[in-house]
């Protein structure tokens, strides 16, 4: 007897699309007309398509993620030009050459969350990266190298840029709407890590810590690599001075140079430290 449970009164899109294949090759079926909309690339490209092309952005990854079972993930963000620090004697300026460091700095740090998020079975603590090269490549790298899963949020650039090889393949994702990117960012995030970088970094660094400045994201361990890095390039203090920030702000963030300061900040957070 047919199984009355799995009957729908409707056929699904994958075999009406198999019937639009099969289908006679006339003008009409030719024409990009008689496209199903589903397949037809040129009209999701149409600028009123823009918010359709918004929501698939947002909900591609969002239920690969949920079918990972994955809950919660610690931030990574840094630097693409940052060198490995074999690397480091080729890299354009002295400054990049120092802030190798930092490439060891993240590969340890990931390597240590990944060690706990492999206990939950990879639904927690997972990291997630840019998914290019520098820190983010470390990022990914020691999680791989700890033996478990990362997530790779890529962005399309005119500088061709492909994941680097660590991001876990199923958790690779590419995005053309850097606001939608920035969201799968926060969306899980249970901790904020940024070493030192550039314009994308320092988007990044501002956009999350406006958003708990805000109150429109909940207060989380937000950890800045490199104090004398951080300190040259913005003048915090300066900021709380004018009246531009309020001088708690200044506590919506600390400072770490290694990976177990860095733990540290993020266990005493969740022990209300």
């Amino acid at each position: 007897m047919k199984d009355q449970t799995k009957a729908h009164p409707f056929p699904d899109a994958g075999e009406d699309l198999r019937h639009w294949d099969e289908g006679p090759d006339t003008p009409q079926t030719r024409h990009p007309a008689y496209k199903l909309a589903y397949t037809d690339q040129d009209f999701l490209l149409r600028d009123e398509l823009r918010p359709v092309r918004l929501q698939l952005e947002l909900l591609k990854p969002e239920l690969l993620m949920s079918e990972r079972g994955i809950q919660s993930t610690i931030v990574l963000f840094g630097g693409a030009r940052i060198p490995r620090p074999e690397d480091a004697a080729s890299a354009r300026t002295q400054t990049l050459a120092d802030l190798s460091r930092f490439y060891e700095v993240a590969h340890d740090f990931a390597h240590k969350m990944t060690l706990r998020s492999v206990q939950s079975y990879g639904r927690e603590d997972v990291i997630v990266t840019g998914g290019g090269p520098g820190v983010m490549e470390a990022g990914n790298r020691g999680a791989q190298e700890a033996g478990g899963a990362s997530i790779g949020l890529n962005i399309v650039l005119p500088h061709e840029q492909a994941p680097n090889g660590y991001v876990t393949p199923d958790l690779c994702f590419n995005f053309h709407y850097f606001a939608i990117r920035k969201m799968h960012f926060l969306m899980r995030a249970k901790a904020i890590t940024v070493f030192p970088g550039g314009f994308g970094t320092l988007d990044e660094l501002f956009e999350a810590l406006t958003l708990i400045q805000t109150r429109r994201m909940r207060p989380m361990p937000f950890i800045l690599f490199g104090r004398e890095f951080w300190e040259k390039i913005i003048n915090w203090e300066a900021l709380a001075d004018a009246g531009t920030i309020s001088p708690e702000d200044l506590d919506l963030f600390h400072f770490a140079e290694t990976a177990d300061e860095a733990i540290a900040i993020i266990d005493g957070f969740k022990a209300g430290c």
